[in-house]
């Protein structure tokens, strides 16, 4: 029992080694900053799409024994490959994966060895991505490897500023810098819960879920009850800590505008919070956080993003897969971290709400049998706002469109496409009730 419990702990801290990257490092405090008195509302959104969402993807996976392409393919074959590779693709190679390397390279190299232009940016990446290949190439040696080595590591040294936090803070919380967004609890909860989008946490949770649940089983794990009921507990774990340490980031974040100014995002906040409280240590402290947060998070994505590419084609072997995604991701990388950024904002934007909807269904499948009435309907529905959403980062819709859209139900908060989701669902569970409670061939068979 004991050995039973040390282990999903293990893979608990693995899992939150591999969510907690450097962007969830920087977006709590510039959070916390620009909502000043209302950080409190704002961290409450926050943590629901940052912590809640990739709960949810997690525990999804083990809940319904499938990976990401069983449970899209509950809508139809084409659309589970569809979202395995649009997910992967994105929190993988084409933007994640290479985040974690350049945003390391500027918080970590930059600050202690200075700037060493393109060419510098170019032998850290060769050298970021040997590692991660290294630490990636075997997923049965994750839980080692990440979750009893680097992970405790990472975590005592977080929890070093937050106790010198708690010990002297840095001021007093300031009136919100952004009054149109956090002017008063409510905008402050909407607007802390879009800014959770920024994590990519949520798409993240049905990769890693695959991880969790082979993870548990080498535990010994056969029961698929007993298998959801650790992966559940294993994400408990992983989001205990991300909870606590989004809380203090923010907390800092508020407290910074007297002594530090405002800043342009979190990572000047977090080396000026490091400063302060640490002297000239405080770079060297912060640079070990961010490189090991950021590799931590690459190791995961490329297992994970491997794993599920393997799966679609098994003729190609998980190996070949992460030394191509590594290869992939170090290339893109050397464009800078300002370019990735800003190219991943309009596939996020529109990838949110399938991926929420997605979650949504598999939890109820057992409600409507597996229907793919229901399945199709209420995707379908979500598919054009979640489109409409991408396209208008872009300034790529008519503003007879916009003019529509904006006259919906949540549009100024940015979730327009759930109360159109929630309308796609009651219509097909109608058509399910119709079609007379017919199911899904997956729950056919059980009857």
């Amino acid at each position: 029992m004991n050995k039973q419990k040390n282990a999903f702990i293990a893979i608990g801290l693995m899992l939150f080694a591999l969510f907690f990257g450097a962007g969830n490092l920087i977006f709590p405090p510039y959070l916390g900053q620009q909502a000043g008195t209302n950080t409190i509302p704002a961290m409450v959104g926050f943590l629901i799409t940052g912590c809640g969402l990739p709960l949810l993807g997690v525990v999804s996976v083990g809940w319904s024994g499938k990976n990401l392409q069983g449970m899209g393919a509950r809508v139809a074959p084409w659309y589970g490959i569809f979202m395995v590779a649009a997910i992967s693709l994105t929190i993988g190679p084409f933007f994640a994966i290479p985040r974690t390397c350049s945003t390391s390279y500027e918080m970590s190299v930059v600050p202690i060895l200075g700037s060493f232009g393109q060419a510098g940016l170019f032998v850290y990446s060769l050298l970021f991505f040997a590692l991660t290949w290294w630490l990636s190439v075997s997923p049965s040696k994750l839980v080692d490897r990440v979750g009893k080595l680097l992970t405790p590591i990472m975590l005592v040294l977080l929890f070093a500023l937050f106790a010198a936090y708690l010990f002297a803070p840095l001021g007093e919380w300031q009136a919100p810098s952004d009054m149109k967004k956090y002017g008063d609890g409510f905008t402050a909860f909407s607007s802390g819960f879009i800014e959770g989008y920024n994590t990519m946490d949520g798409l993240a949770g049905l990769l890693f879920g695959i991880l969790v649940v082979d993870a548990v089983r080498l535990t010994g794990r056969t029961d698929p009850h007993a298998i959801a009921g650790d992966t559940l507990r294993s994400g408990v774990v992983a989001m205990f800590f991300m909870c606590i340490i989004y809380v203090f980031l923010g907390f800092i974040g508020a407290s910074s505008v007297v002594p530090l100014g405002m800043q342009e995002n979190g990572a000047p906040l977090l080396v000026g919070s490091m400063n302060w409280y640490f002297g000239a240590a405080g770079p060297l402290l912060l640079s070990v956080i961010v490189l090991l947060a950021c590799l931590t998070t690459s190791i995961g994505l490329v297992a994970s993003v491997s794993a599920l590419f393997h799966a679609l084609v098994p003729s190609v072997s998980t190996k070949t897969f992460v030394t191509v995604f590594s290869l992939l991701s170090c290339g893109i990388a050397n464009f800078g971290l300002t370019t990735i950024i800003k190219a991943a904002v309009p596939v996020l934007v529109f990838l949110y709400p399938l991926t929420v909807a997605l979650i949504i269904l598999t939890f109820l499948n057992g409600a409507f049998r597996g229907s793919p009435l229901v399945h199709r309907t209420a995707t379908l529905f979500t598919f054009f706002p979640a489109l409409y959403d991408g396209l208008a980062v872009l300034d790529a819709v008519p503003e007879s469109v916009v003019s529509v859209m904006n006259a919906l139900p949540l549009a100024q908060y940015g979730l327009a496409w759930f109360p159109i989701f929630a309308a796609g669902f009651l219509l097909g569970w109608l058509l399910y009730l119709a079609s007379g409670r017919k199911p899904s061939e997956e729950y056919a068979g059980k009857e």
